[in-house]
């Protein structure tokens, strides 16, 4: 199976399962995206249409990890979790955006888990 049908796959699973889930500014949506080389989460409020916190392992806390793998997915993770506690967040809704719940983004899930919130 070549990598754009894949690809055009995840998007379309991606597509069914935001007409499911939505954030709010109390309860905000969880992206995650990961390619080859890094892993992405976003916490978005969809009725503002605003990013209320994001990270990432491109970040220079976390430039000890290389590459989009689980240790680097973990500390993703609780990067973001520990962000939202912050501002006072502490459940969200969780959007895998069409990846399997498998690997790298069930260690994000987990992490954020752990670090204290709630989906």
């Amino acid at each position: 199976m070549s990598v754009e049908i894949k690809k055009v796959r995840r998007i379309r699973r991606h597509r069914r399962l935001r007409n499911r889930i939505s954030g709010t500014e109390t309860r905000p949506r969880m992206s995650v995206f990961k390619s080859n080389l890094h892993i992405y989460a976003q916490l978005i409020d969809d009725v503002n249409g605003r990013t209320l916190v994001s990270a990432s392992n491109l970040e220079k806390d976390l430039a000890k990890f290389k590459g989009a793998n689980k240790t680097s997915a973990q500390s993703v993770g609780t990067l973001i979790a520990e962000r939202a506690v912050k501002k006072g967040i502490k459940e969200v809704v969780f959007d895998r955006s069409g990846y399997q719940y498998h690997g790298c983004i069930k260690a994000i899930a987990e992490a954020a888990r752990k670090a204290g919130l709630k989906f």
